[in-house]
């Protein structure tokens, strides 16, 4: 039998203490789902508290990945970045109960010849709701395997006439202090905005969703509707959005304002680039001990890096 011993192991695949200590949580987790099980919770019987509703049926989408093995549901929930809710990893799961997710519109103005605001309960008829599998690559190193539900954003774009001169498209989460207690805290400059250029938008694999796992979006995941564009870094991803803005010029994002030399506007997965405080060539899974080599654009580039043709993406982070 082929031992492996500790010092074959390259320290580059050696996951960082801080984030052991999160995965530590993760194996306690996973201990008192054995222990439940043993008291016949498992397999039917699991209870379902702190989980969303069921949305019912789904349709398979093609663009889904099928090579990963999904990220556990305790461990998406419970380990992740929404600033509004705190700065720890876990703070977004133990502060997100404040947030309310009804009544809930979202404000669609700017380069549009018709300013609109929809309700979410409008918002959910736009288009049958699919589950979509991407891979998760968040710009801290750690990444994930989700099985997201939503509709392409394209569905929002036969909704709305833009004028000629939108070009690109801002995503506004919403910065409300009695619900989100950070935002009280100049963390960043809120609200929170992300943006594409108008044809990463448009790109089939960008998605507006509203929940993950078959089940309502968790509050500290980004309810009731957010944005994921598997080929970039998470924090692309506006978490419950309240304004869809088109403008003529490229915006200043939050993350670009609170470190624009760290922060890009287009912020693809790239392993070649490093962030100033990570390196992007590897990444750890959440539930895993060893990382795994970055595939640039997430492992996307099929479908995607003809959008950045004639780019210099050492430039344009």
């Amino acid at each position: 039998m082929l031992i492996r011993h500790a010092p074959e192991i390259p320290n580059s695949e050696i996951t960082e203490p801080q984030i052991y200590a999160g995965r530590r949580e993760f194996v306690r987790t996973l201990a008192l789902g054995v222990g439940a099980a043993s008291l016949g919770l498992a397999h039917g019987a699991e209870s379902r508290e702190g989980r969303g509703s069921p949305l019912g049926n789904l349709l398979s989408s093609p663009l889904s990945t099928r090579d990963d093995k999904l990220t556990p549901y305790q461990s998406m929930t419970t380990y992740g970045n929404f600033y509004e809710f705190g700065p720890d990893k876990d703070s977004p799961a133990k502060n997100a109960h404040r947030l309310r997710t009804r009544p809930w519109s979202v404000t669609i103005d700017g380069e549009v010849k018709t300013p609109k605001t929809f309700a979410i309960e409008d918002i959910l008829k736009w288009a049958p709701l699919e589950e979509r599998i991407y891979r998760m690559r968040c710009v801290e190193g750690w990444s994930a395997v989700v099985p997201w539900v939503g509709f392409p954003f394209s569905e929002l774009l036969k909704r709305v006439e833009l004028t000629g001169n939108a070009k690109f498209v801002e995503f506004w989460s919403l910065a409300d202090p009695e619900q989100m207690p950070y935002v009280r805290i100049p963390l960043l400059d809120w609200p929170y905005v992300e943006a594409l250029r108008l044809d990463e938008a448009r790109h089939p694999l960008t998605l507006l969703a509203v929940g993950m796992y078959g089940e309502v979006m968790p509050k500290q995941n980004g309810a009731p509707l957010r944005l994921v564009v598997p080929w970039k870094y998470g924090f692309k991803g506006a978490k419950s959005i309240v304004r869809i803005r088109f403008v003529e010029k490229q915006p200043q994002t939050a993350w670009m304002k609170a470190g624009p030399d760290e922060y890009g506007f287009y912020s693809n997965v790239n392993p070649d680039v490093p962030h100033r405080r990570w390196s992007q060539g590897n990444e750890r899974r959440l539930g895993e001990f060893l990382k795994r080599k970055t595939l640039p654009f997430n492992g996307y580039a099929e479908q995607v890096a003809g959008l950045y043709a004639g780019m210099d993406l050492r430039k344009n982070f």
